[in-house]
C-alpha cells in the first residue's frame, strides 16, 4: 500500500453529519470515488477501513472507531516513521514513511467551503489529531483541514470561544445548507487528494490552499 489517509470523527450514529465527523463524511466520499468495496470493521486496528485506487497507487482509507480523542490508537499499527510491512486483517501490506500518510479532519476556525493543507506543525488543538502526533511519535505529515465554521461577510470565520461553546459547536450538526455547502467543498477535497497522489505535496498544498 503505497498511501494511507485516515478521516478523523467518532463512530455512531448519533454523530453522524456532526463537525467533529468532518473527516469521516470526506473520507466516504473519496471512497465513493475511488473505491470499489465498501468500508468494513478491521478488529485489529479498531477502525473502518476500505482499499482504494488512485491513478496507479493503492491508498487505504482508514475511519477510526475509537473516537476522536484516541485516534491514533487506530493508525500507530499501520504508519511508521519508516517504511513497514504490517498485517491489516488477512493481508500483509507494504507502507512507506509517515510522510505519506494524510490525516482529514474538522477546523473550526476556517469557514464551510475554505481548507487548507498543513505540514509538520502541531495539532493546534484538535484532540483527535494530537492523539495521531503522540501514537505515530511525529509531526511530519500532511494533514487537509476542512473549515465547518460560519463565515462573517468579511469572509473571515465566526469563530466560537469558550470551552463549553466550543465543544456544543463541534458536536452539532451541520445544518442543511451547511451541508450543502460541504458537499461542494468536498468535491475539491477529492481533487486535492488525487494531486497530492499523483504530484505530491507541494502541488496539492497550491490547490489546497487556493481560495
Amino acid at each position: 500500500m503505497s498511501y494511507i489517509i485516515a478521516g478523523l470523527g467518532n463512530p455512531g450514529a448519533e454523530y453522524e453529519n456532526t463537525r467533529h465527523n468532518t473527516g469521516r463524511i470526506i473520507l466516504e466520499m473519496i471512497r465513493a470515488e475511488y473505491s470499489k468495496e465498501p468500508f468494513s470493521f478491521n478488529k485489529k486496528i479498531n477502525a473502518l477501513t476500505a482499499e482504494a485506487k488512485i491513478g496507479n497507487e493503492k491508498v487505504l482509507l482508514v475511519a477510526p472507531e475509537t473516537f476522536m480523542n484516541l485516534s491514533g490508537k487506530s493508525v500507530a499499527p499501520i504508519v511508521k516513521t519508516k517504511s513497514a510491512k504490517i498485517q491489516v486483517g488477512e493481508k500483509k501490506i507494504s507502507i512507506k514513511a509517515a510522510d505519506d500518510f494524510l490525516v482529514i479532519y474538522d477546523d473550526f476556525q476556517l469557514p464551510i467551503g475554505r481548507m487548507k493543507i498543513s505540514y509538520n506543525k502541531s495539532s493546534g488543538g484538535h484532540n483527535g489529531l494530537e492523539s495521531v502526533i503522540k501514537s505515530i511519535k511525529t509531526e511530519a505529515f500532511p494533514r487537509l483541514r476542512i473549515g465547518t465554521a460560519a463565515a462573517k461577510k468579511s469572509g473571515e470565520a465566526k469563530i466560537p470561544r469558550g470551552d463549553d461553546v466550543i465543544e456544543k459547536f463541534i458536536l452539532g450538526k451541520f445544518k442543511d445548507e451547511e451541508m450543502k455547502e460541504l458537499k461542494k467543498v468536498a468535491k475539491k477535497a477529492i481533487e486535492v487528494v488525487a494531486l497530492w497522489v499523483k504530484e505530491g505535496r507541494d502541488r496539492a498544498t497550491n490547490l489546497a490552499n487556493t481560495e
